[in-house]
């Protein structure tokens, strides 16, 4: 399901939900554990678990961005910067099927390539679900160019 664009605390807020068929700590579990949260985004490497630890961006050549963590409560709440002045946020709440999983980019700054982060966080949240379910995504680039021009009309209609 495509996020949704809500003003929370004067800030433009993409909010993505996704109802799961697993428990809290299986969810958790993806988001914060290195050799599973680089099945979905092999980019990042959490380096310390902890409010104000950091998480390493790895671009692929030896050089990485420190990105810092905000906030973390165990099972429920992760949230880390986004560069270049954006921050991300994933709230885990129990259902009766499994868990909820609410996913927030806040839009301090929008510029050209919003539309390309928020897709690619549209493409990760489908992936961590099919992780969860033992399936996978075989092409996520085709997966991710037919949510790019949702995500476009999104911030367009948004009037960002």
């Amino acid at each position: 399901m495509i996020a949704k664009i809500e003003k929370i605390e004067q800030v433009n807020t993409a909010v993505y939900k996704r109802a799961l068929h697993h428990s809290k700590a299986d969810v958790w579990s993806y988001l914060t554990e290195n050799n599973k949260l680089q099945q979905w985004f092999s980019e990042l490497e959490i380096k310390t678990l902890k409010r104000e630890g950091e998480i390493h961006f790895h671009f692929g050549d030896g050089n990485y961005e420190v990105i810092d963590i905000i906030d973390v409560e165990a099972n429920t709440l992760f949230s880390f910067t986004w560069p270049p002045k954006n921050a991300v946020r994933f709230e885990l709440s129990e259902s009766e099927r499994g868990c909820e999983l609410t996913f927030k980019q806040f839009l301090h700054t929008v510029n050209e390539h919003t539309a390309r982060d928020l897709t690619g966080w549209h493409v990760c949240l489908d992936v961590i679900e099919m992780l969860l379910d033992g399936r996978t995504i075989e092409d996520r680039k085709s997966h991710w160019e037919l949510q790019y021009p949702k995500y476009q009309e999104l911030l367009q209609a948004a009037g960002l």
